[in-house]
């Protein structure tokens, strides 16, 4: 290299937790990819590239870490004359490290342990990991640059030892997942780094589904003055070749005009719904997908990011009438899929339903009427759903959202029964959102679906404002306690009605033992039912 100037290539992709030898694989192509496009000097992958993240307890298992020792010693050798950072676990005697090593001439130049282990939320790493201790910093001519890993850079030692060592670039290898507002936090967070110690930053980010995380990428990088410069692509597999350069007492310049990157909450969280459904679909190779259409809201839109997930002709939607459905409902289902061009079924569950119910009819005798016939046409449907997917390997998408998960305003082996809920982290309200703004891409879901008053149509003329408050009320309720930690006291001060606060607290932690027995989905917001919050389900604590 010449000795004032640096190149970069950043690699943003998507590796798949255990996959060794494809996610080997995938870093030799890289690699490949941006030296056919310029000789640079440094290529960046992310944290825990090699297994993939987050690899849980499959860490602990010592034939997973020889394979990884395996591939990074192979992977040395792709380009001698570059040096490529990736992440990945090491075991040091009884120790297992969260590392990036820097692979340079067939080796392991240097090798660079997480300081800062997150414990919070998602994340439970101080079950796996032991902190490391100093900077990792390394030269290339005669820069200095300096190796962290992801939580590092929400603190400040890390930023700092590498400040005082002389440091001219921090590099930063993240698996940082999304929820809503986290790109902005990071933004601002990298921003005020790069100001108060003068020094750039290359933050790069995985992308892709795993399980109910999703990773956005949209790597990037800040000048020494904390303006963003350059950004990759949001959830998507992305590379970028930069260029620096340093100049006599001014520290290392980034060759790119500065430009702004606007924000758009809706599209980012659509293209995380789309993407974490996808990636669990396909990693988990399923050949196809199965949805309950009723006509309203929800299924719509499950069926709406599923299409744009895998394809139409991978989604296949079953409207199941009873005697409460309404005519628009069948008519909006196959509006729905004619729409979207996905295949569609009608299956009338009556004849089901009053089968059990003959079953069922001594043990109900003089019993009036109650949830248990609307639960039981539930569990017809998901009966059908179920056989369905034994029969063809198809994976069935539940329909139910955030707000009716918090409260449990569904049926346990009925509406929850299948393998995946996309919508589990979405409140109702967002959930119209979503839908206006896929209607913006294309007018697939039909505006009478947005339109009319939420209904599970499990009775006569029934509407979810009959057994639940309004949504936008609940969501809000949901978001204070749920995502806030928010007490009962302190939400009734916000001017909320204390009956119906004390109503919808009740009701979520009554359903935690539904929660628990409900598939998982992609998490979108900060604190979504699953890794991230873990109540017992026999508690007492009613406050």
């Amino acid at each position: 290299m010449n000795s004032s100037h640096l190149s970069a290539g950043i690699v943003q992709e998507n590796p798949i937790v255990g996959d060794i030898e494809g996610n080997l694989n995938l870093a030799k192509s890289a690699i490949k990819k941006i030296l056919s496009e310029d000789k640079v000097d440094v290529i960046l992958f992310t944290e825990m590239f090699i297994t993939g993240y987050p690899p849980e307890d499959l860490i602990l298992r010592d034939d997973l870490l020889f394979e990884v020792d395996s591939a990074i010693s192979e992977l040395s050798k792709v380009a001698p004359e570059t040096h490529i950072i990736i992440g990945y676990p090491r075991k040091v005697g009884q120790n297992i490290y969260n590392s990036a090593g820097v692979l340079f001439k067939n080796e392991v130049l240097l090798e660079y342990h997480k300081q800062e282990l997150p414990n919070y939320e998602v994340f439970d790493e101080k079950r796996y990991f032991s902190p490391g201790k100093g900077p990792g910093i390394f030269p290339i001519g005669n820069l200095k640059l300096a190796v962290t890993v992801c939580e590092d850079i929400w603190h400040t030692k890390a930023v700092r030892q590498a400040s005082r060592r002389g440091a001219d670039l921090i590099l930063n290898l993240n698996a940082s997942p999304f929820h809503l507002n986290k790109l902005s936090e990071r933004k601002e967070l990298i921003s005020n780094h790069c100001k108060k110690f003068k020094l750039p930053i290359i933050y790069t980010n995985q992308i892709g589904g795993q399980d109910e995380l999703v990773f956005d990428g949209t790597s990037m990088i800040m000048d020494k003055e904390g303006n963003q410069v350059v950004q990759l692509n949001k959830f998507e597999s992305d590379s970028r070749i930069v260029k620096f350069k340093k100049t006599n007492g001014q520290g290392l310049e980034i060759l790119e005009s500065k430009k702004t990157f606007p924000e758009n909450e809706l599209e980012d969280v659509y293209k995380a719904l789309v993407l974490g459904a996808k990636d669990y679909i396909e990693k988990n190779n399923f050949p196809g997908v199965l949805i309950g259409s009723s006509g309203g809201i929800d299924s719509a839109l499950t069926a709406t990011i599923a299409s744009d997930a895998i394809g139409p002709n991978r989604v296949k939607t079953y409207m199941m009438p009873f005697k409460f459905t309404s005519n628009m409902s069948i008519e909006d289902a196959e509006e729905l899929a004619k729409n979207l061009k996905i295949e569609h079924q009608v299956l009338p569950i009556e004849d089901i339903y009053n089968s059990f119910y003959s079953s069922l009819e001594k043990e109900f005798t003089n019993k009036e009427p109650d949830i248990t016939e609307e639960n039981l046409q539930s569990r017809c449907r998901g009966v059908l759903l179920m056989a369905l997917s034994n029969k063809s390997g198809d994976l069935v998408l539940t329909t139910g959202n955030k707000s009716e998960t918090a409260v449990g305003y569904s049926t346990l082996y009925g509406d929850t029964a299948g393998g995946f809920a996309v919508l589990k982290d979405v409140p109702k309200i967002l959930v119209y959102r979503l839908a206006e703004y896929r209607n913006t891409l294309s007018k697939v879901i039909p505006q009478r679906i947005i339109d009319r008053p939420p209904t599970a149509e499990l009775s006569e003329d029934q509407k979810d404002s009959d057994s639940l408050p309004e949504y936008d009320v609940l969501d809000k309720i949901i978001e204070m306690y749920v995502e806030q930690d928010e007490s009962k006291a302190t939400i009734i001060e916000r001017g909320f009605s204390k009956d119906t606060v004390e109503r919808v607290i009740r009701l979520i932690d009554l359903s935690e033992y539904k929660r628990r027995q409900a598939p998982l989905g992609v998490k979108i917001t900060a604190r979504g039912f699953g890794k991230d919050r873990r109540y017992p389900i026999t508690n007492k604590f009613f406050k």
